[in-house]
């Protein structure tokens, strides 16, 4: 089985940016996400953000199935660059109960109930299912996640768009949360397992996944390769020499 290159395809969103240099070309457009969809258990999400997102969290698989026939959303990033003083919210400084989740979204009030913790180029954090969190702006980030698309959004600093505070209230976890990784450790769950590698040399896959250039140039089983650009490997074995001066996110199955 051979790595194949996957098509991006940017989605505009209201707090995105126009500047995704170097890993793609600057837009007209507020781009918000860059999705890399191969069909997998995994989605590769470059994420840009010139605005706070909003409030929000997922829900695991078992509360995703029954109510929308879907994954759940088990999810981590990887910090690509951060302006001065940015910054994500991953679980709560301390635990509340369920009747202060509803009010202190219905009032705003969550924000600051929220741990922040900024945010530096290199940093990973990991957000599994259930955690309650925030993407602050001036971040460019890589997300490796499940392949699901369900988020319910708890607080949206007054704009426009549907909340679920229900479905929310039923799946949030109420206390602290430790997001962020230890350096350069790789991030291992029951539903993908991310590392980073730099130059790597001869390159072995026993399972689908994803490989991210997220900095240099060189190239992947013979073809050339650039930062921004993901090569999707399909369930199988794979082998193959990665060449140049790269740095990699590998994301597979565990």
């Amino acid at each position: 089985m051979r790595p194949r290159r996957v098509t991006p395809d940017f989605r505009e969103k209201i707090w995105g940016s126009t500047r995704l240099h170097p890993w793609f070309p600057d837009s007209d457009r507020n781009i918000g996400e860059v999705w890399f969809d191969a069909g997998l258990t995994l989605l590769v999400k470059f994420i840009f953000t010139t605005q706070k997102l909003s409030v929000q969290v997922h829900p695991g698989d078992d509360y995703a199935r029954t109510h929308h026939g879907s994954r759940g959303k088990t999810e981590m990033w990887y910090i690509l660059a951060a302006e001065p003083g940015a910054k994500i919210a991953a679980g709560f400084h301390q635990p509340i109960t369920a009747s202060q989740l509803r009010a202190s979204a219905e009032s705003g009030e969550i924000e600051s109930l929220l741990e922040w913790v900024e945010a530096k180029p290199g940093d990973t954090f990991f957000i599994p299912a259930g955690t309650v969190h925030a993407i602050g702006a001036g971040l460019a980030l890589c997300e490796i996640q499940q392949n699901s698309d369900v988020t319910y959004r708890l607080y949206d600093y007054g704009r426009p768009r549907e909340l679920h505070l229900d479905r929310a209230a039923a799946v949030s976890n109420l206390g602290p949360h430790q997001a962020l990784c230890p350096a350069d450790a790789p991030v291992a769950c029951g539903h993908f397992i991310a590392r980073r590698m730099t130059n790597p040399a001869k390159f072995e896959a026993r399972g689908p996944g994803f490989l991210v250039v997220i900095g240099g140039a060189g190239e992947i089983d013979s073809n050339p390769t650039k930062e921004g650009e993901v090569w999707a490997l399909d369930p199988g074995f794979s082998s193959f020499e990665i060449t140049g001066k790269v740095t990699l996110l590998h994301a597979s199955a565990p």
